[in-house]
């Protein structure tokens, strides 16, 4: 039988395919499930600032119209966010008691100064790593790009010295020096990057006129951005690579391995399968891996990244001449 194992963020995971954070984690019952159906790790569903911050606005608007004094409402600031942090540990801490794969937390902040207090009471109820989930918006018309990307480093630092747990971070590829940008990250210290984020999606209902969402679920196609950069960064960077995106089925999971990934992160495949797709796209990896005689993951992990391509313009914009550029 094949070697399925890998190293993620310093942790040995069984094999290489995370439930990603999502609403399929958001339960001890599914943190369990994830384990029963081959999981080799589980991010648990995000800790979302802005989700605090929108229902304590809630609050204080309904204080406001019912003319409430205000004063107290530092109080109730405190109180919703502890009520959301402790419902938060308690996952973490009722998880890691019923399962052996690793816990991993992951938190979604806004405002730079929150980060530290949430690590340091993740860590304490047992987390194996967090996984910071950063972006701050090309939109944000008030900071310069320079002091956006600052913020990465500050908070990293920051997180750095009230933690010891693995830190993974996971970031958009909304950079203009993207490929830079990665390589500075994983020589930060953290232990690992998690290449990309997926994001909320607006489209237009233009018979009620409102915003609505689209796109809920990643598709097939959207493996190309990460794969690609998984394949260029592969063996450029300090840390551990997981992809994230577009990751649907056997084939997917192997073409990221093949690129230079660690491990894989899996959401919109398993909303759409259920999770035992987990031990579907397994079954096609080590059926591969017998069919090309390799018996570990290390036997072809980064096997087809840039650094060992023959033809490494392949990976780069160039590439779209073969197809645009009126050659025949």
């Amino acid at each position: 039988m094949a070697d399925l194992t890998t190293d993620y963020l310093g942790l040995k995971l069984r094999n290489p395919v995370i439930a990603g954070s999502c609403g399929l984690s958001n339960s001890v019952k599914g943190v369990k499930e994830f384990e029963e159906k081959g999981a080799g790790a589980v991010v648990l569903k995000s800790i979302f600032e802005e989700e605090i911050v929108y229902e304590y606005q809630d609050v204080l608007k309904e204080a406001s119209e019912q003319e409430i004094n205000l004063d107290q409402f530092d109080y109730y600031d405190y109180q919703i966010k502890g009520e959301k942090l402790d419902k938060y540990t308690n996952l973490i801490a009722d998880s890691k008691k019923g399962v052996s794969i690793p816990v991993i937390a992951s938190i979604n902040c806004v405002y730079s100064h929150e980060w530290t207090a949430y690590a340091k009471q993740l860590e304490a109820v047992g987390a194996d790593a967090l996984e910071l989930n950063m972006f701050f918006l090309p939109s944000e018309f008030d900071r310069t790009t320079a002091e956006k990307e600052k913020a990465y480093f500050q908070i990293i630092e920051k997180i750095k010295k009230v933690v010891t747990i693995p830190i993974a971070l996971k970031i958009s590829y909304y950079f203009s020096n993207l490929g830079p940008m990665i390589q500075q990250l994983s020589e930060s210290g953290i232990a690992g990057l998690v290449l990309f984020n997926r994001f909320y999606s607006p489209d237009f209902d233009i018979d009620k006129l409102e915003v609505v969402s689209s796109n809920v679920f990643s598709s097939p196609s959207d493996l190309s951005i990460s794969l690609r950069w998984i394949a260029i960064m592969g063996e450029r960077v300090k840390c551990s690579l997981a992809a994230s995106t577009g990751v649907h089925d056997g084939a997917a999971l192997i073409k990221q391995i093949l690129a230079g990934a660690d491990a894989v992160q899996v959401v919109s495949a398993l909303y759409k399968n259920g999770k035992g797709h987990i031990g579907t796209m397994l079954e096609t990896l080590e059926d591969w891996m017998a069919q090309k005689g390799f018996n570990s993951l290390s036997d072809f992990r980064g096997k087809m990244s840039q650094a060992r391509s023959s033809n490494p313009a392949v990976y780069e914009r160039v590439q779209f001449m073969r197809y645009f550029g009126g050659t025949n």
